[in-house]
């Protein structure tokens, strides 16, 4: 899983990157106007738990790939004429963060002059509704001039399913938030349109707005919120100083200032609930491993993440939930004998914890 974070100049979306990834780059370095690439591990205190019951060879995270992608100024691209950097970096990414600047300093002033969220917020959607207006309207254009004569029963599925997007876009409505069926999400899945991808607003405070996190977010989120939309804040001065402490020596500088998350944990969260994510464990002497998996999936599939051999040759899924494991003190037998241990089929929906051991041909 890849995400994007984006925002304007001095808004702190470097420093939520270097705090997440634990990367330290110099002012030089991430003044740059490239993308930089880094890798964190998704906390998962289950995991953690197994691997002090087993203490297997190795413990594997799921880990989240970040980019900080090179911000705009408003009016540096005109209609959806973004910069090719602009656009490489970001239509790949699974979701969007999108860095949202809260916090004043007078040595960094606001590209725009001054703070207000919601503008800056709108300046992102516009240029995303102008890009995607281009690419839907080439499409609906190539579709009336090629679907007659060549009578392909694919585009004309394509063909209403494009109309009511650019419906939606001239009405400068992002994507994101419209109500589209699996089917029409599936259609438009190779055109990567920017107003269609999950976006978590990030609102940048700094340590003097403590009294005002929660009604900052929520006054964002009444404003933008929606289906594939969410809105969440961090502390970048304060991040970046937690992630070079050690966990202990972290939670209690969280404690200190009275944060209840980490950014990254924040993130990681909101990541996976804005793209119906959870994890599954598998455990043992050998290795301790969490899995990320699309919520709703079955055994069989989710057998296949580990290995396609796992999924093509399925018997069945040895299935108890964390939760029960711990309750029966961390021992298999237990949670047998408990009734909580027990065999499943391919069909089985697996579970958020969810501890598996796949048996196959």
């Amino acid at each position: 899983m890849q995400l994007g974070i984006v925002g304007l100049p001095f808004s702190g979306k470097s420093t939520l990157f270097q705090a997440v990834t634990k990367t330290h780059l110099d002012h030089a370095v991430a003044a740059k106007a490239e993308a930089h690439l880094g890798t964190a591990k998704v906390p998962d205190p289950r995991l953690d738990r197994c691997a002090e019951l087993f203490s297997p060879k190795s413990t594997v995270h799921a880990t989240i790939e970040f980019v900080d992608v090179a911000g705009l100024k408003k009016g540096e691209s005109q209609t959806a004429q973004f910069t090719t950097s602009f656009l490489s970096a970001v239509k790949t990414n699974d979701a969007l963060v999108q860095v949202v600047r809260l916090f004043r300093n007078d040595a960094l002033p606001h590209p725009e002059g001054s703070i207000d969220s919601l503008r800056d917020v709108a300046t992102f959607e516009t240029e995303f509704i102008l890009a995607d207006m281009a690419v839907v309207e080439s499409r609906i254009d190539k579709i009336h001039k090629q679907a007659a004569r060549t009578h392909d029963d694919q585009m004309k599925k394509e063909l209403p399913v494009m109309e009511k997007c650019l419906q939606s876009l001239q009405a400068e409505k992002s994507l994101r938030n419209e109500d589209l069926s699996p089917e029409e999400l599936h259609l438009l899945k190779s055109y990567q349109l920017l107003s269609l991808k999950p976006m978590l607003i990030a609102l940048s405070l700094d340590e003097s707005q403590l009294s005002i996190i929660d009604a900052e977010v929520a006054r964002v989120a009444a404003a933008k919120a929606g289906l594939r939309t969410r809105v969440a804040a961090f502390f970048g001065k304060i991040d970046m100083e937690m992630s070079e402490l050690s966990g202990e020596d972290a939670r209690m500088f969280m404690d200190e200032y009275g944060i209840r998350e980490s950014a990254l944990d924040t993130l990681i969260r909101e990541a996976y609930a804005l793209l119906g994510l959870q994890s599954f464990l598998t455990v043992g002497e050998d290795e301790c491993r969490a899995w990320t998996i699309r919520a709703g999936m079955s055994a069989q599939e989710a057998a296949g993440v580990i290995h396609s051999d796992f999924s093509n040759r399925f018997i069945r899924a040895e299935v108890v939930h964390y939760d029960d494991f711990i309750a029966a003190g961390g021992s298999f037998a237990k949670a047998k004998e408990s009734g909580h241990w027990r065999l499943e089929g391919k069909g089985y929906i697996v579970k958020d914890g969810d501890i598996l051991n796949i048996r196959h041909s």
